[in-house]
């Protein structure tokens, strides 16, 4: 058992990349991710979980085929399973993801934003 509290912010300020999540926390088989995102993801999917955003700092949008949801600070969503959607922030938007241990931050879609799994902060 830690210590200490885990400090978002501490952790936070320790990347600036965008896109890539890096874990704080695990919970049985879910990882606490935070994540930097700005400008456009890919659309994408998660065949077998849900996934939650919970927005720390900034504004963002999940944009689904037929609607958005936009999320301010202190704010949260859950993207059902097998739900088409795309994250987008006008301006850097801080979040925490909460989602099981090796899911694919790009689902089936790949491509040049999918980041590497387990990358602790």
């Amino acid at each position: 058992m830690p210590d200490a509290a885990i400090n978002l912010r501490d952790k936070l300020a320790r990347f600036s990349e965008h896109w890539s999540p890096r874990v704080v926390a695990e919970m049985n088989d879910y990882q606490f991710k935070l994540v930097r995102i700005q400008g456009e993801f890919v659309w994408h999917s998660h065949a077998d979980t849900d996934e939650v955003f919970i927005v720390l700092d900034g504004e963002m949008t999940l944009q689904f085929r037929d609607r958005e949801v936009r999320l301010s600070a202190g704010e949260m969503y859950v993207v059902p399973l097998g739900v088409e959607h795309r994250p987008v922030a006008a301006r850097e938007c801080c979040v925490m993801l909460v989602e099981p241990k090796g899911v694919v931050n790009t689902g089936e879609a790949g491509g040049a934003y999918t980041a590497p799994n387990d990358v602790w902060v």
